[in-house]
């Protein structure tokens, strides 16, 4: 692919819901020129609301901001959790089941933010992504608990603090001639859109001059 879009996220965070329009709609347009791909970058507690009432409060703030018709659920918010790894890990999981694309973690994230399940908890959670895979609940609960998902969460995780940026969603837009795009906390469509349209161009402009001139001389 000429480019790489990679999506930061974390599978409950109220921003990554609002934005995920906007990824749908990139993934459609740029069908068969762009390479994009999802990643977990997880919150910890310092992140995380401290009660009911202070999720509905941002929750307000973010469904105001969005101009939505509908209000977010806080029913999620489990006040015994400062991490939400069964969600997130859940998705992870499907991965070794073939499915690598975005329904499973938005069928949890719905459930959560939309209907106020308790996707906290490792059960509800299983069976909410089973169903969206369709696979075995049973199966995909042990794989969502093994060592291995998890280093893989971790590892993405880092990555994603190693780009020195805070705010979920985030993305990162990587094309062929070496050219890094980094948004953080956005979540309006034209930017991204903008800067798509702007690295294709200049990877259409280089593969011309390749096609015109070929290698650099002495290289």
């Amino acid at each position: 692919m000429n480019l790489r879009i990679t999506y930061y996220l974390e599978v409950v965070s109220s921003w990554c819901h609002w934005v995920e329009p906007v990824w749908a709609d990139l993934q459609k347009r740029y069908a068969g020129q762009v390479d994009f791909e999802w990643k977990l970058a997880l919150m910890d507690g310092s992140g995380m609301p401290v009660s009911r009432e202070q999720c509905d409060w941002f929750y307000r703030r973010s469904g105001t901001i969005m101009r939505s018709p509908y209000m977010l659920s806080s029913g999620w918010f489990d006040p015994a959790l400062r991490e939400y790894l069964a969600p997130n890990l859940v998705c992870e999981a499907a991965r070794d089941f073939g499915v690598n694309d975005d329904r499973v973690r938005l069928a949890i994230a719905n459930a959560a933010v939309r209907e106020g399940r308790r996707v906290g908890q490792w059960e509800i959670s299983a069976e909410i992504g089973a169903t969206a895979a369709g696979v075995d609940a049973g199966r995909l609960l042990d794989r969502a608990r093994s060592p291995e998902v998890a280093a893989r969460a971790k590892a993405s995780t880092d990555e994603f603090h190693g780009l020195k940026i805070s705010q979920r969603p985030a993305f990162v837009l990587e094309d062929a001639i070496g050219d890094r795009a980094i948004f953080s906390g956005l979540v309006s469509i034209k930017p991204l859109e903008a800067t798509i349209e702007a690295m294709l161009s200049d990877v259409a402009g280089y593969a011309a001059h390749k096609a015109h001139f070929g290698t650099p001389p002495g290289a």
